[in-house]
């Protein structure tokens, strides 16, 4: 019977791979490894205390969503942080996200409305109680937004444009951090959730849409301003 108690326990931990990868992913995404910095076997044996076997296994993963890149002779490195590769990045959030909404407004039902008001209210209150400085992003509000965005698409029929779209929005998550990091003023983004929450539910998808792609084009404003600010503070 202990045995048996023993076994059902451990069916609930994530395989060792699956471990790793979402700690690492994490970390990646938040920052803690800076854009273009070595990511060595034996440095994240000791961080996470994770053999090599799935730390290898979670850095593969890692360079095929592009958070990482690989090279053969030279081991993994943080992918870098560059205006093409934001470019690149919010393209194809506008051409995936926003067609996506629009599907998702003309299949949704009342759920998925719930949803979206359910994840809009927990995410403007945990905006409601920041500060009136310069915010550093931390994990609650990124997985807060990330689940208002997803809310909003979670109608698309399209598994698929919904499951690239996260990947895109995850890989857009280092920009993000990094513009607040090096940001002068605050940046409030509960009023534009707000528009297209509400553009959303009036089932209004030409002006939702809108204020969809401009939210994301917004961000790449906001991160290029930041880039050339540090860029500026070199010597």
């Amino acid at each position: 019977m202990t045995s048996m108690h023993k076994q059902e326990t451990n069916t609930f931990e994530p395989p060792l791979v699956e471990q790793a990868f979402a700690r690492l992913r994490q970390d990646v995404l938040a920052g803690t490894f800076e854009a273009g910095a070595k990511l060595k076997l034996d440095e994240l044996q000791s961080a996470y205390g994770y053999s090599s076997s799935p730390l290898r296994e979670a850095l593969s993963r890692l360079a095929q969503e592009g958070l990482i890149r690989a090279d053969e002779r030279r081991g993994f490195r943080v992918a870098p942080i560059s205006e093409d590769d934001l470019a690149d990045i919010t393209r194809m959030r506008v051409m995936l996200d926003v067609p996506a909404l629009r599907e998702a407004i003309a299949q949704g039902d009342d759920a998925w409305e719930a949803d979206i008001l359910a994840a809009y209210h927990r995410l403007e209150k945990v905006e409601s109680r920041l500060s009136d400085g310069p915010v550093i992003l931390d994990n609650d509000w990124s997985q807060l937004h990330r689940a208002f965005h997803l809310a909003l698409v979670a109608a698309c029929p399209s598994v698929r444009q919904r499951v690239w779209g996260a990947s895109l929005f995850d890989q857009a998550e280092r920009y993000r951090r990094f513009s607040a990091r090096h940001r002068k003023t605050a940046r409030r983004k509960s009023n534009e959730h707000r528009k297209i929450m509400d553009a959303t539910l009036r089932r209004d998808a030409d002006t939702a849409c809108a204020l969809l792609e401009e939210h994301i084009l917004s961000t790449q404003r906001n991160v290029l301003a930041a880039l050339k600010a540090a860029q500026s503070m070199q010597p």
